[in-house]
């Protein structure tokens, strides 16, 4: 069988990477503006980082990537923030379209991810997305672009059926030139939290393992040590003493955000890992019985990177605001290499014959 040889656009810390490496695939480079991602993608990945804006990136770059002998996979990651559901509602979302607010690239970058696609003409291609993308013109629009010359398949994955220890789902598209393709459904054994990061050890709010400087926890307010002490794992700031509650919570407008302040729990699976994951008043992100919020090192293993993921070459160079955006905006690694594998049986029925 012909090898299948991968570049990653949109790369980040090489979480679609790692999962596809796993399945088998030769990822032979990783492309993204963010230079914080060139260390933990070569790294970890054995593939080379271009850092690069995708707007100006020539299709020839991608081309050259690509050895003579094997199957080309284009994947990628396009970031549309405006279709994401967290902390914004379908109505507020659309008001950010009509009025084009935000970054005009923020949906432009999926249009351009189907012109490269167009011009490199791969055999194979994925792209994985916030589920609302499915509501959206620019979507049908990409589809019916890649469309004109491959097979496509497109759906919504529960990441909870591939064995992600987490309430994500992400809309899963790929295409193919050698026929028609599918995405099947998937019932790996469910994963809790307990299973991902329960072997850690404790650490408390502002300490740093030294084992792991990524096992590092962020400092809690006084009031929030109160606050997390006074928490029940999937319970709310409800279970709170009246003393402790916030200002806003009292408000209308605050009783609809119970899961703000929460802890996980051992037996579930977590939260959908967000880039703010770190903070304990972010969501529900306090550790299950340990008084504080999650680490960076559990952020990342939640998102199914393996423990020993090296995210820094100098361990002085770890900061909350970094390493929380680049961990809660990475593919899991789960999901990078189901769709591997998705590839993998997808050829072997195409050229076995």
């Amino acid at each position: 069988m012909d090898k299948i040889q991968a570049v990653d656009l949109f790369c980040g810390v090489g979480g679609l990477a790692h999962g596809l490496r796993r399945a088998g695939i030769d990822v032979r480079l990783g492309i993204d503006k963010d230079p914080a991602c060139r260390f933990p993608f070569e790294f970890n990945n054995n593939a080379k980082f271009i850092e690069a804006d995708v707007f100006e990136l020539h299709a020839q770059i991608v081309t050259d990537a690509f050895t003579a002998n094997g199957l080309r996979l284009l994947a990628g990651c396009a970031p549309c923030q405006p279709f994401s559901t967290y902390s914004r509602n379908a109505k507020r979302t659309d008001l950010i379209q009509r009025k084009g607010r935000g970054r005009a690239d923020d949906w432009q970058l999926l249009r351009r991810f189907g012109d490269l696609a167009e011009a490199i003409q791969p055999d194979l291609i994925t792209m994985e997305n916030v589920p609302p993308l499915l509501d959206q013109v620019v979507f049908h629009e990409f589809v019916d672009k890649i469309r004109a010359r491959y097979h496509v398949a497109f759906r919504v994955v529960e990441c909870e059926e591939i064995g992600l220890p987490q309430t994500r789902r992400r809309l899963v598209f790929v295409a193919s030139k050698l026929g028609p393709i599918t995405i099947p459904s998937f019932n790996a054994p469910r994963r809790t939290v307990r299973d991902a990061i329960g072997a850690l050890p404790p650490i408390a709010a502002g300490e740093v393992s030294q084992a792991d400087p990524l096992h590092r926890a962020s400092r809690l307010s006084p009031i929030n040590l109160e606050r997390i002490k006074s928490s029940r794992p999937g319970g709310t700031w409800r279970d709170w003493p009246e003393a402790l509650r916030a200002a806003c919570h009292n408000k209308l407008s605050g009783i609809t955000y119970p899961s703000v302040y929460g802890r996980m729990e051992w037996d579930a699976p977590a939260p959908t890992i967000t880039t703010q994951a770190f903070g304990f008043g972010n969501g529900r992100f306090g550790h299950p019985e340990q008084d504080r919020a999650i680490s960076l090192r559990e952020a990342a293993m939640l998102q199914g990177f393996p423990e020993k993921y090296c995210f820094v070459n100098e361990t002085k160079n770890i900061a909350f605001a970094t390493l929380g955006r680049l961990i809660g905006n990475a593919v899991p690694v789960p999901l990078g290499e189901f769709i591997g594998n998705l590839f993998l049986d997808h050829v072997r029925l195409y050229t076995s014959s």
